[in-house]
C-alpha cells in the first residue's frame, strides 16, 4: 500500500513535510507505469505547473521521471492556467498530463494532478490504479533533464496561442470588447494573471486587474479559493474603481467567481444557474445539464423548464468530466465554482466560464443584479444558500460517519425531509425543493455543511442542525 493517498482530485500535502521531491517522483513513476500498463508507452505527455513555492521545480522533477519512463514530455515554459493545459493535452494528442497545482489550498500546500487522453480528471478507477502502483524511491526510473532536452524527450513550449485559437471558436470576444464595460479581475495572485487584459485589449472595455503578481504567500486572502472572504479585497475594489462586474479566478484559473456592480459577491451555485440559463435561453442551446449532488437545485428546475436532463454525481470533476463524455453534456460544474462546456474539454475553466458570463451580459445589456432577479423571476422563486468548513481530524472520521449512517431525521429545521441520498456523503433532501448536505472533504481534514433553501430564515437553523448531525455542535 502506498503512504500516498489521492483524493478528490489528485495528491496534496504540506511541501517540505510529505510534499517532497523524492515524493513527486513516485508519483510520476505511479502514473508512468499505469500509462505503461494501458499500452501508451513511448506517448506524448504534457507537464505544467501553477506559481506556488518551486511548482517549476516540482513539474522538473515529474518531467525527468516521464522522460526516463521513456515518454515524450511538453513542459509549459511558465506557470499556465489549468484549463490551457487541459486543453494542451488534447491539441498535442497526448496521453494525458500532470498538473503540479494545489489549486485553492493554503499557501503550505503544493499538489499533483493527473490527467487522462480528453485533458479530463482521471476516473476513481484510474485513481486508484495509479495509486497503488506508486513505488518506493529505489525504484523510480528518471533521465535528468538537460539529458533529456538534448535526447529530445523534454520540449519546453508555450501553450497559450493554441488555446486562444480554441476558445475564439467557441465565443466571440469582438462584441464584448466593444461594450465599453470596466471589469474588475481578481486571479488571486494565480495563473490567470493577465489573461483577461490579453483577451480582450484593443477595445472600449477597459480591464483593471488586481493580485497580479507571483506571491506564493497569498497576501490579502487566507487562501487562492473565490469565496469570501477570500474575496472580500477584490469586491471592495469593484465598488471603489466603479466596475461593471467582478471577474475572478482561483489560484490555477480553473474555477471561477463574480462579483457584481455593488460589490457584491454572486455566490456559485448562483453563476452555475445563471450560466446554464445563458446556454438554454439567451444562446438558445440545449443538451443535458451534469451537476454533482452539492450544487443547485436550480438547474433541476431548469431542465424542466426547457426539456433538458439533468444529471447528479458525487463530488468532483472526476464523476463530473466522464458523465460529460458520455451525455453530451452542454454543461457541466460543481459547488466549488468550477464549471465545463460543450465543445471544450470535460475539465473546469475558469476563464472561458468568466468569457461566458461576460457575454451573458452583454447579449442582454444587465447587470449581473438585473440578471439574477430575471433568473429568479423565470424559477418562481429565490434561492439561498451558505457552507460551513470545519476542522476535523481523520481519525474521528469513522465514527462520525457511523453517527451519521445511524441518522435518519423527519425533518431539519421544520422542513420535511423527502429523501436521503448517500451517494457522496449524506444528503437530505427538503420539501421546498431545497437540500442539507454533510461531507467530508477528499482533499483536506474538513467537515463541509452546505444547504440551500427558497426560505431565507432557513439557512442558519439547517447548518446548525447539520453540524449537530455531524456531531461538531
Amino acid at each position: 500500500m502506498s503512504d500516498i493517498k489521492f483524493g478528490t482530485d489528485g495528491w496534496r500535502g504540506r511541501i517540505a513535510d510529505d510534499y517532497t521531491f523524492d515524493n513527486v517522483r513516485r508519483c510520476a513513476q505511479g502514473f508512468a507505469s499505469y500509462l505503461i500498463a494501458h499500452g501508451k508507452e513511448g506517448s506524448d505527455i504534457v507537464i505544467g505547473y501553477d506559481r506556488r513555492f518551486a511548482a517549476e521545480n516540482f513539474a522538473a522533477a515529474a518531467a525527468e521521471v516521464m522522460a526516463g519512463n521513456g515518454f515524450h514530455v511538453w513542459l509549459t515554459d511558465q506557470a499556465t492556467p489549468t484549463p490551457v493545459i487541459s486543453y494542451s493535452i488534447v491539441e498535442r494528442r497526448a496521453a494525458g498530463g500532470i498538473n503540479i497545482t494545489a489549486s485553492h489550498n493554503p499557501p503550505s500546500d503544493c499538489g499533483f494532478k493527473v490527467r487522462d487522453e480528453h485533458g479530463a480528471a482521471v476516473a476513481p478507477d484510474g485513481l486508484r490504479e495509479i495509486e497503488a502502483l506508486i513505488p518506493s524511491l529505489s525504484q523510480v526510473r528518471r533521465m535528468p533533464f538537460d539529458q533529456a532536452r538534448e535526447h529530445g524527450r523534454i520540449t519546453v513550449w508555450e501553450p497559450a496561442a493554441a488555446y486562444i485559437a480554441h476558445i475564439s471558436r467557441l465565443i466571440d470576444v469582438e462584441p464584448i470588447k466593444a461594450a465599453g464595460l470596466h471589469i474588475l479581475v481578481e486571479p488571486m495572485w494565480g495563473n490567470g494573471a493577465g489573461w483577461f487584459p490579453r483577451l480582450l485589449a484593443g477595445g472600449r472595455t477597459k480591464v483593471t486587474e488586481i493580485h497580479s503578481e507571483r506571491n506564493p504567500l497569498f497576501p490579502e486572502m487566507l487562501r487562492p479559493e473565490p469565496i469570501p472572504p477570500n474575496v472580500d479585497v477584490a469586491l471592495r475594489k469593484t465598488v471603489e474603481v466603479g466596475a461593471d462586474v467582478c471577474l475572478i479566478l482561483d489560484g490555477d484559473a480553473d474555477r471561477m467567481g463574480i462579483g457584481d456592480e455593488n460589490g457584491v459577491f454572486v455566490n456559485q451555485l448562483q453563476v452555475y444557474a445563471l450560466l446554464a440559463y445563458y446556454f438554454l435561453e439567451v444562446r438558445g442551446e440545449r443538451g443535458p445539464v451534469v451537476k454533482t449532488l452539492s450544487t443547485t437545485s436550480m438547474l433541476e428546475k431548469l431542465g424542466e423548464l426547457y426539456g433538458v436532463p439533468v444529471y447528479q454525481t458525487g463530488v468532483g470533476f472526476k464523476f463530473v468530466g466522464p458523465k460529460m463524455l458520455e451525455t453530451n453534456a452542454l454543461i457541466g460544474g460543481e459547488e466549488s465554482g468550477g464549471y465545463a462546456f460543450r465543445g471544450s474539454v470535460p475539465e473546469r475553466d475558469g476563464i472561458l466560464g468568466n468569457l461566458y458570463f461576460l457575454d451573458l451580459m452583454v447579449r442582454t445589456g444587465k447587470s449581473p443584479t438585473r440578471l439574477l432577479k430575471e433568473l429568479y423571476a423565470r424559477l418562481g422563486a429565490t434561492y439561498y444558500y451558505d457552507r460551513v468548513d470545519t476542522r476535523f481530524p481523520q481519525e474521528k472520521r469513522p465514527e462520525a460517519q457511523a453517527r451519521l449512517d445511524a441518522a435518519r431525521p423527519a425533518h431539519l429545521a421544520g422542513l420535511r425531509v423527502t429523501d436521503i441520498v448517500t451517494t457522496d456523503g449524506y444528503k437530505y433532501v427538503l420539501e421546498d425543493g431545497g437540500w442539507l448536505l454533510i461531507r467530508f472533504s477528499g482533499t483536506e481534514p474538513i467537515v463541509r455543511v452546505y444547504c440551500e433553501t427558497t426560505d431565507e430564515h432557513k439557512v442558519k437553523p439547517l447548518l446548525h442542525e447539520g453540524l449537530v448531525l455531524a456531531g461538531l455542535a
